[in-house]
């Protein structure tokens, strides 16, 4: 029977919280959150789930609430993440994350380099599992990117395509946090080319992607995502030795975010207005609407109408096969925002990152996970795959993979 602890319980944190309260070995569930009211909510409504009031901005903190856990879910903003980590080794307890976060004394790449390492290592020599960036994209994205790179002889090229095509009648530029979602759009971007990281600004390097079932192309751009540093930082080993990797993004969070990116909107610089110092990113931080969460909110919201309900999720591989250059595209299909809605009360964004998330904890709780040391999903085996992916089906969440012949 594994205990876990889950740092953060909101969007993410609470739909894992809730998977794992229905699994056989799973015995308690400490929900932790600096809002109390949050953990205590799932504490009222899970059997298995017990609230716990938390600053995890201390480490002493976390270490004394995560004294006994098998597994520390880590659904904090990203400057908790080191905190996270040290907590977890010093207990000795496995680790699972949302995303790569950033160590303050390096780079981001550097960061990603460090936990791939030396803190894998660490993690190793304690015989734990560290699993970063589990969600929908990074997570899913990763699985899906090894199987069909399992299949070719070598890999050329990879893209990690997300378009969100999803506009309600109310004014929601982002369907999840628009913290994270303006701080994305303005960090800088990487892409692995020609074997190398290269950062990239972030709406640059604009291409048209057709999509299968969608009318028009549409215009997909450069993207702050850790898919191009983890995949790039194993090709070699994982993708069949891949020497282009790119994440690319678009849809309404990017129309919306670009002009603004352009006239400074986005700067995290304070300038002077009136007399008065002000950093523009919280000005729009604070005018920015949050994401919808509450189930009355969400279903006023479906009911109002939807203007425009479209989106893809592909990722595309081109590599060698049999002697013959191959392209698979790999489509994943999830609920709608009113499948989501009613299948759970949850948004289509929360539902698809949230359950992508929870089938990597459940794989933890049930021993599904045999590599020690800290890595990404690129580096799962066959059978792990196998399960996830079997797993993520029962919830509605597919792959449909599609395979041509590029040249004779």
């Amino acid at each position: 029977m594994k205990k876990i602890l889950i740092i953060g319980v909101g969007a993410q944190g609470s739909t894992i919280a809730k998977r794992m309260n229905d699994e056989p070995n799973v015995s308690e569930i400490i929900c932790a959150d600096y809002d109390d009211k949050a953990a205590k909510e799932l504490e009222n409504t899970l059997e298995k789930a017990r609230a716990l009031q938390l600053d995890a901005s201390k480490l002493e903190n976390v270490i004394e609430a995560a004294q006994g856990v098998d597994l520390i879910v880590n659904g904090l903003p990203l400057e908790f993440g080191p905190n996270l980590i040290e907590a977890a080794l010093t207990v000795k307890a496995n680790y699972q994350d949302m995303a790569a976060f950033q160590y303050p004394d390096k780079e981001w790449v550097e960061g990603i380099k460090y936990m791939l390492t030396e803190v894998s290592e660490k993690f190793k020599a304690a015989g734990l599992t560290a699993l970063m960036s589990t969600g929908s994209a990074p997570g899913l994205a990763n699985v899906i990117t090894k199987e069909a790179v399992s299949g070719l002889d070598s890999c050329e090229n990879i893209w990690v395509c997300v378009y969100e095509g999803l506009w309600s009648k109310r004014f929601i530029p982002f369907w999840w946090s628009p913290q994270v979602a303006f701080n994305d759009m303005e960090d800088e971007a990487y892409c692995y080319e020609n074997g190398e990281i290269v950062e990239t600004r972030p709406f640059s390097r604009p291409m048209m992607v057709k999509y299968r079932g969608i009318e028009n192309e549409i215009r997909m751009v450069e993207h702050a995502h850790d898919e191009p540093v983890t995949m790039g930082l194993l090709a070699d080993q994982e993708l069949k030795g891949a020497k282009n990797i790119y994440f690319k993004y678009g849809g309404g969070g990017i129309e919306f975010s670009e002009p603004l990116s352009k006239m400074g909107l986005l700067s995290r610089e304070e300038i002077e207005v009136k007399g008065k110092k002000v950093a523009p990113m919280d000005i729009i931080l604070k005018l920015a609407p949050p994401a919808p969460k509450y189930p009355d909110e969400i279903k006023a919201i479906i009911e109002e109408g939807l203007e425009k309900d479209e989106g893809a999720f592909l990722i595309r591989v081109e590599g060698v096969k049999d002697g013959k250059k191959v392209r698979i595209d790999s489509y994943v299909g999830a609920p709608s925002l009113e499948e989501a809605f009613e299948k759970s009360g949850l948004t289509h964004e929360t539902y698809l990152t949230g359950q992508s998330a929870s089938l990597f904890t459940k794989m933890f709780v049930n021993d599904k996970i045999k590599k020690k040391g800290m890595f990404p999903a690129e580096v799962f085996d066959a059978e792990e795959r196998a399960y996830y992916l079997k797993e993520a089906a029962k919830l509605d969440i597919t792959v449909d993979m599609y395979e041509e012949s590029r040249f004779a």
